[in-house]
């Protein structure tokens, strides 16, 4: 099959590598119809991310068609339509019991391979999803593969950002960063509830996306962003901030635009060594401080409906709809945000 590999920093090849076989009765095969470029996925190509195997079948959003299921599979048989998560869950654990699915204890990241070990990604005409009973999500009838796909990772990501800062109830929230998640969690933010919305970014088509999905743009290339928060918000600042960037200035940033008594949701994937803000200052400020991999198998079904009743304009997300073979294009668009890119979907 052909598929997307990583090759080494800022070098994807589009090969011929084998196709992917039943390795465990739970185990199935899906053939990939849409399959999204993440900015998680920069990480590595950029290098600021590492110990991934060169050869590595690259991305992890996916959404497509069953095409071989396991012995052990039960919900899911050829011909369905599917679409995943990030990662794996069994449902079955003390995690996802708990409602944590993104750190099942037999839980993998789809394209991460490592000394070896792993599980190779979707960016690809075929790819095996193990646990597949309790991984993959049927897509409701009328919704397209390509939103489907949002779902999986960047949907339902920023709907936990928007969660973990605790939005309802008229609550101000500034967003940092409006990548699709940032995008996502503006739009996750007006649906739980909140009552002023400020979207940063410096890159105007993100800005205008952030406007069409109910924020207030703010560039943050003109003066200082969180000045204008705090004049917004009777000098006090946000009530929670949405960190969806993943780095010490957008950390920095959030910090700079809560209020005392604030929260900062970081949902952007962080390679730095140290916080970018130091214990006297959370303290000082009564800040709280929450992070981590967004549990997104407990959203989806939740978040299908919502796209599947169409309230919502997520196609506008997605700026570039590449076949698989213009991969490294794609990556190299997303990365330096060029031609407009916003969001990138591979087709097979």
């Amino acid at each position: 099959m052909q598929a997307l590999v990583f090759a080494g920093v800022r070098r994807l090849e589009s090969a011929t590598v084998p196709d992917p076989a039943l390795l465990e009765p739970g185990d199935a095969i899906v053939r990939v119809r849409a399959a999204g470029v993440c900015g998680s996925d920069l990480h590595v190509y950029r290098g600021v991310e590492t110990g991934l195997d060169a050869g590595t079948v690259m991305g992890h959003e996916l959404a497509g068609e069953v095409v071989a299921a396991g012995r052990a599979v039960e919900r899911f048989r050829a011909g369905d339509l599917v679409v995943s998560p990030f990662t794996t869950s069994c449902g079955a654990c003390f995690y996802c019991r708990s409602g944590l699915t993104s750190r099942c204890v037999r839980g993998q990241l789809f394209g991460w391979v490592e000394d070896g070990r792993g599980l190779h990604g979707a960016q690809a005409e075929l790819v095996r999803v193990p646990l597949a009973d309790s991984t993959l999500v049927r897509v409701p009838d009328g919704v397209p593969l390509e939103e489907a796909l949002l779902a999986g990772d960047v949907l339902a990501t920023g709907w936990f950002a928007a969660e973990s800062a605790r939005v309802a109830g008229g609550a101000t929230l500034a967003v940092v960063g409006c990548g699709p998640v940032g995008l996502m969690a503006v739009l996750a933010a007006q649906e739980l509830g909140a009552g002023r919305i400020f979207a940063l970014d410096s890159v105007p088509e993100r800005l205008a996306l952030a406007a069409r999905f109910g924020g207030e743009a703010v560039d943050v290339g003109e003066g200082s962003a969180a000045e204008r928060v705090r004049e917004a918000t009777e000098g006090r600042g946000a009530d929670a901030a949405v960190e969806a960037v993943g780095s010490a200035e957008a950390t920095r940033l959030a910090f700079d635009l809560v209020r005392p008594g604030g929260t900062i949701a970081a949902v952007g994937v962080h390679t730095e060594r140290h916080l970018a803000i130091a214990p006297g200052e959370a303290y000082d400020k009564n800040l709280t401080y929450r992070a981590g991999r967004a549990p997104v198998r407990r959203y989806m079904r939740k978040l299908l409906a919502l796209v599947q009743s169409r309230k919502h304009d997520l196609a506008s997300l997605i700026s570039h709809r590449l076949p698989l073979s213009e991969g490294p294009r794609a990556y190299d668009l997303f990365d330096r945000r060029a031609e407009g890119c916003t969001k990138v979907v591979l087709t097979p």
